[in-house]
């Protein structure tokens, strides 16, 4: 039985980190559309909106996520804007567990402060920019999320138990095997 699991959020949410853990953890293969982009191309995010701008840039993540959303037993860390697409939403909610991974606009600075891969926080003001992209991004990743998990203060750990709790609960009503995970108490210290 195929699993896919797709995690949706900001920048900065702990997409990546979080789903290197569960993919370890289920014994699921794990990508990273944006880093897959960037493998691709030879070019870096930022590069890439230089160059082609964002359009350009989600014209790649869009044939990216059409490809890996068709593969079997991945966990999938997406790019912030990749909802932003309603093709992209079509493939997540159809092929997959979909995780949205929500924080606090505090908490996103606090974990983007220093980042200059981030081409879309490149600005004067990147509270201002993080809440009005939240404004239009929200709700997609609500349309899209089965479930939504807050990151905060929390563990990767604490989060992984987290979505595999609602995962299996998930799992049980649809009458879908259970997935069992390495993971245990004695790994969130």
């Amino acid at each position: 039985m195929s699993t896919n699991i797709f995690l949706v959020g900001p920048m900065g949410v702990g997409k990546t980190t979080i789903g290197q853990i569960l993919g370890k953890t289920l014994h699921l293969t794990f990508k990273d559309s944006d880093h897959e982009i960037e493998e691709r191309s030879g070019a870096s995010i930022p590069l890439i909106f230089e160059l082609e701008g964002e359009a350009g840039f989600r014209k790649r993540e869009k044939a990216m996520i059409a490809e890996l959303t068709a593969f079997n037993n991945i966990v999938l860390s997406t790019g912030g804007g990749a909802i932003l697409d309603p093709d992209n939403r079509a493939y997540l909610k159809s092929r997959g567990f979909v995780v949205y991974l929500q924080a606090s606009i505090d908490e996103l600075l606090k974990r983007t402060a220093h980042s200059r891969h981030r081409p879309l926080l490149q600005t004067e003001n990147p509270r201002e920019r993080l809440e009005n992209l939240m404004k239009i991004r929200h709700p997609l990743y609500q349309e899209v999320a089965v479930v939504t998990v807050r990151t905060g203060q929390r563990t990767v750990h604490q989060v992984v138990k987290t979505i595999l709790k609602q995962l299996n609960e998930d799992r049980k009503m649809t009458g879908k095997p259970i997935l069992h995970s390495q993971l245990t108490d004695s790994s969130d210290p």
